[in-house]
């Protein structure tokens, strides 16, 4: 049996002890995803930000607070999977220096200098081995183009693009994407219908060919 490692909603990069900076993402479309790999008799590990939805009862589920304890979480179980679905939104800046006091309004203007985190899908997929990586891509413009750029430089074997109108809704849609820029398939509608289209991709393209040696024709 594959077990599938899913990364889910947000993370917190705390400017003191009540502010943070953080991306909008619910986890929904993580929790559809390990539903649907569930379904197809996965194993599910999610490692997950802070959100308010539940994960379906039978996905381990670990859950963490910035980028550096989601990506730690996700070097500890990644070696133990098959693949691994970045459908998390990781905040992708911290601030170089963290107030250990409650910042005070002062009147004035705040200037805050801000450093990038670690792009945790890049970092797993370089050193993946025999196993696959499947990148999501949320855009705001020239969504395919600059998923396909996401894709070479992460280095994954499927790139998932979507619209920011896909924030805290509850339904969603993808292009998904191959390596040589051919969209594999279009999937609209619920977050949970997404996610079966997504999953039926994947062990498609990616499961079954390495369960059996040999690589998928298309």
């Amino acid at each position: 049996m594959t077990r599938i490692l899913i990364t889910s909603g947000p993370t917190r990069q705390y400017l003191d002890p009540v502010r943070y900076l953080t991306n909008a993402s619910s986890g929904r479309m993580g929790a559809a995803l390990a539903a649907a790999a569930l379904d197809r008799e996965f194993e599910v590990e999610v490692v997950s930000g802070p959100v308010e939805i539940a994960y379906p009862h039978g996905a381990r589920v670990t859950r963490v607070v910035s980028t550096d304890e989601m990506l730690e979480a996700c070097q500890n179980l990644f070696p133990s999977c098959g693949g691994m679905i970045g459908a998390a939104a990781p905040c992708d800046y911290r601030p170089h220096v963290v107030a250990q006091q409650k910042i005070a309004k002062t009147g004035g203007g705040l200037t805050l200098e801000l450093i990038e985190t670690d792009d945790i899908v890049a970092s797993l997929a370089a050193g993946k081995g025999t196993r696959w990586v499947v990148g999501f891509a949320l855009e705001t413009n020239d969504h395919r183009l600059r998923a396909l750029a996401k894709l070479q430089r992460k280095h994954c074997d499927l790139m998932v693009s979507n619209s920011a109108e896909a924030i805290n809704a509850v339904n969603n849609r993808v292009e998904i994407l191959a390596p040589d820029g051919a969209v594999l398939r279009t999937a609209a509608g619920s977050k949970d219908h997404v996610a079966r289209e997504i999953i039926a991709v994947i062990e498609q393209r990616l499961v079954l060919p390495r369960q059996s040696g040999s690589e998928l024709v298309r």
